[in-house]
């Protein structure tokens, strides 16, 4: 079977409708639009929807994936992660003595004359204080407490948390002891470890915690979710993710590594 003898299908999978546009081995262009969201009837909906189009009548049967040659996805799941605050927990490692340094932020007040202010909740659900301090020259000023970091850790991984953000001061530059405390938590076994100094590698803590933070809070459901694609489809289908910037990297790399 040619690349012309395939269905190429291009979904936008938003938070309450799913759009579908396939196009059938004739160059025939057809449309559909289902709800994002309908466990009743099925697991997810653009999964669905390319079964309608190939004529799958069991639910549970595999897709036909030989008669498909490529599927375009853009989705809002991440977005509507953050959104609805539906991410994964999060356990927050900072240094000794910053604790509160991404709740206290940069003390913005969009409505400067409120007299009660309402801030939103945080997106970790725990903030652990390391032991650990390295100056902007690169002198330790404080060595890094692995043994007291492994029982710490092997707590909030006893109370279900699988997902950890690692912001530590000057790692932009100096990111040694972010990359022990990597290695340290993978052992123990958790599952998504974002490190301040490879997701924004940026002199700025407080800019640099919120988008580590973020990262841990919304990749691991957005990786749940191309898996569950990836799974369904099989290794030979071709499965882009388009980018806000309208990039399409490969389901292997939604985040444009």
């Amino acid at each position: 079977m040619t690349q012309n003898e395939k269905w190429d299908f291009y979904i936008d999978r938003g938070g309450t409708f799913t759009d579908v546009v396939a196009r059938d081995p004739d160059g025939h262009l057809h449309v559909r639009k289902l709800l994002s969201e309908n466990p009743e009837q099925y697991e997810d909906a653009a999964l669905h929807a390319i079964g309608q189009f190939l004529e799958v009548e069991d639910h549970g049967q595999p897709l036909p994936t030989r008669q498909i040659g490529l599927v375009n996805m853009g989705t809002t799941v991440a977005t509507n992660a953050l959104l609805e605050r539906k991410g994964e927990p999060v356990c927050l490692l900072v240094s000794r003595g910053f604790g509160d340094l991404l709740e206290i932020g940069y003390q913005n007040r969009p409505e400067i004359f409120a007299l009660e202010i309402r801030k939103s909740a945080p997106l970790t659900v725990r903030v652990i204080e390391v032991d650990e301090r390295v100056l902007a020259d690169g002198t330790v000023r404080s060595p890094l407490d692995l043994d007291r970091l492994q029982t710490e850790l092997a707590a909030v991984y006893a109370q279900g948390i699988r997902s950890l953000a690692v912001v530590f001061l000057h790692s932009y530059a100096y990111p040694q002891h972010e990359q022990l405390v990597g290695d340290l938590a993978r052992k123990i076994g958790f599952t998504h470890v974002s490190l301040s100094h490879e997701v924004a590698r940026e002199i700025k803590v407080v800019a640099r915690g919120d988008t580590t933070v973020l990262e841990a809070y919304l990749t691991p459901k957005l990786r749940r979710y191309i898996t569950l694609l990836r799974t369904s489809l099989g290794p030979e289908v071709n499965l882009p993710f388009m980018q806000s910037h309208g990039g399409l990297p490969q389901a292997d790399r939604p985040a444009g590594q």
